[in-house]
């Protein structure tokens, strides 16, 4: 089936927009280029994404609830320990971040200008990260595994302080020789913070 009889929805849509993003970087890539990709006028992609601006906020949100997606699974697994499961979901989340600067650096680099114009996605993909990191530390303090006065305060805490394992900002150090066991340190720091008191 050619581009232009094949349906055309706001998946395929988004994944030529990535593919064109890839090509040609953030500052190049146009809504032209994109329906070019997909052998229709740019007005059928407007049809499905008004401006711009919506297209670059759609395609930034699908990249980013990748790693959402993946890190629920976890979240949700209560057939692992309040303590596995927050080690897991932050060595998912270290791994996920490094494989996406790692593996395609380009696209990488498009998505930081990208995250960066849009304010609003960038903020609900956080909410929703430190809202898995809640669910994790309230089954630990329901289990008696943890200790939290507020779960969601100490989500936040947790979250902010393993930031130099997940922030795209900090994606240089990742690969450098120690990051790997900074990183369990830091977590196993974390894990007896968390831990009842006897």
């Amino acid at each position: 089936m050619s581009p232009t009889t094949e349906t055309l929805t706001a998946e395929r849509i988004l994944e030529a927009t990535e593919d064109v993003l890839r090509r040609h970087g953030p500052a190049k890539a146009t809504v032209v280029d994109v329906a070019r990709a997909l052998g229709v006028s740019h007005g059928s992609v407007y049809r499905h994404f008004r401006t711009k601006a919506a297209l670059r906020a759609a395609v930034t949100k699908r990249w980013l609830d990748r790693t959402s997606e993946t890190l629920s699974a976890i979240t949700a697994d209560e057939s692992r320990a309040p303590g596995t499961r927050l080690r897991d979901w932050l060595a998912a989340l270290f791994e996920a971040k490094r494989r996406k600067a790692g593996d395609d650096p380009e696209l990488f680099a498009t998505y930081m200008v990208l995250t960066g114009e849009t304010g609003e996605v960038v903020e609900e993909h956080l909410a929703d990260l430190t809202g898995q990191l809640t669910r994790i530390i309230e089954a630990g303090v329901a289990s008696g595994a943890f200790t939290a006065a507020d779960p969601a305060t100490t989500a936040t805490a947790v979250f902010h302080a393993t930031g130099r394992f997940h922030d795209p900002g900090y994606h240089r150090v990742w690969e450098r020789p120690g990051a790997q066991e900074d990183f369990t340190a830091l977590v196993d720091l974390l894990l007896r913070g968390l831990g009842r008191a006897s």
